[in-house]
């Protein structure tokens, strides 16, 4: 079965480059080797890639408790600017989880507790505290008990306790140094390309203003996302070119300030892919009636969606040229034009719009493979699937859904080389789930997995 399926997946294989798109369906006699990247997971406290050493970076934003209430229902939190804690009410005490992720699958062990301020820190649940002193704490966790429950009881608004590291055994000398984890680098190495879409929180982004970035003085990246040194070093780090979501509210400034950050900082070797959002023609995502609005507002369509497109289209070659400013040139850009792997007429609308495509240099496409699967209508619906074997379920995969997103990539293939740039896939992979309620079927939820 293994290896079936990894035939199925490698068909999928797609080139990250300003070329084209590769279909390992068609025959080659020197095929050449992908250059592959990897969506990266966002910031969560339930993140199972653990990124950072600081297991406190990916903690959960600040949960405000009061004694005698419900969990969660304490009053407003007094935060500074960086979302840490600069006095409590009486009875009251802020807490956070980290790393709820079920079976151990983060490191047990003595981890290291620093903080600056005044103050008492309790932790709780999987951790329990072993030394104790100044400015510093030596916890003790068992990952098999799930979270580590993290609290402050007390706290000098005169010196707030603030800048709480909590560090992975082994790391408490070089996590200031090495804050990435060596097991997480080791994973992705050889990958030649990270987009950063999650770790930027593109969908229904609220950054507007330059002033509104994540900082590395933030408590938890869990609020706004992963600031932009970090993305910067990691690609350094591992020699791999950045693809960058510009948030769809961002202002001209905030944009010229990212890109002359990464002008400044990152690697001259590296490229940086350039996307305006993520899936603006996509209605499930905030972004996408926002850029319909706004499309409609400056005479672009009548029609929300067709507006959504037109102003992906406008705005892209905005920030393009920004960008070309900023770097002084094109030459280490990939413009990128997105749209809907499975609607070539949305491709040939967003390329087309104002000739935007004679400032882009690649169409990007999603070419997932589906079970589409149904409650009720077009496809095999929920119960049918269920009650298939597991060969019924990678035939369908093999002779249907295969084949399908194939032909997508064929047909956009077609429509990119009509406007002159290249085909390269912005995501990609399983899609294996069901639409609607269809994925509360117990038996389908089993086959699946």
């Amino acid at each position: 079965m293994a290896k079936r399926w990894s035939v199925v997946c490698v068909a999928l294989a797609v080139v990250f480059s300003s070329g084209a798109i590769v279909c390992q369906g068609e025959p080659q006699a020197e095929p050449a080797q992908p250059k592959m990247g990897i969506n990266l997971a966002g910031p969560a406290d339930w993140n199972t890639e653990l990124p950072f050493v600081d297991v406190f970076k990916l903690s959960r934003p600040w949960i405000s408790q009061q004694k005698g209430k419900p969990w969660g229902q304490g009053p407003r939190l007094d935060l500074d600017e960086h979302g840490w804690v600069r006095s409590l009410q009486p009875d009251c005490w802020a807490e956070t989880l980290m790393c709820t992720i079920d079976g151990g699958h983060y490191p047990s062990g003595k981890y290291t507790v620093f903080y600056d301020g005044k103050g008492k820190i309790e932790v709780g649940n999987a951790a329990r505290i072993v030394e104790e002193h100044p400015g510093r704490l030596v916890i003790e966790v068992d990952s098999t008990k799930g979270a580590i429950f993290l609290r402050i009881t007390q706290t000098d608004p005169a010196d707030y306790v603030r800048n709480i590291r909590v560090i992975m055994p082994g790391f408490e000398e070089v996590y200031e140094k090495e804050p990435f984890h060596p097991d997480f680098l080791k994973r992705w190495a050889g990958v030649r390309c990270f987009r950063f879409m999650d770790w930027m929180e593109t969908n229904g982004s609220r950054i507007a203003r330059w002033e509104d970035r994540p900082l590395l003085e933030d408590a938890t990246f869990c609020a706004k996302g992963i600031p932009l040194e970090l993305m910067i070093d990691l690609c350094n780090r591992q020699k791999a070119d950045a693809w960058f979501c510009m948030p769809h509210l961002a202002d001209d400034e905030y944009i010229r300030k990212f890109a002359q950050l990464v002008k400044d900082r990152l690697n001259p070797e590296l490229k940086v892919y350039l996307e305006y959002s993520n899936e603006v023609w996509n209605g499930m995502f905030e972004q996408s009636p926002w850029a319909g609005e706004q499309g409609i507002r400056l005479g672009f369509a009548e029609k929300p969606w067709e507006a959504a497109w037109r102003y992906t289209a406008w705005r892209s070659v905005q920030i393009f040229r920004i960008w070309e400013e900023v770097f002084g040139g094109r030459d280490r850009l990939v413009r990128v034009l997105p749209s809907q792997a499975a609607n070539p007429y949305v491709s040939e609308q967003i390329l087309s719009f104002q000739d935007a495509y004679r400032h882009a240099d690649v169409l990007a496409i999603a070419p997932y493979i589906s079970m589409n699967i149904h409650s009720s209508g077009n496809g095999p619906t929920a119960e049918e699937v269920a009650q298939w074997s597991l060969d019924k379920l990678l035939d369908h995969v093999e002779n249907r859904s295969l084949p399908q997103a194939i032909e997508w990539m064929k047909r956009q293939k077609e429509v990119a080389n009509r406007f002159g740039v290249g085909l390269v896939a912005y995501e990609a992979g399983q899609h294996l789930v069901a639409v609607g309620d269809a994925n509360r079927n117990e038996k389908l939820v089993e086959l699946l997995k």
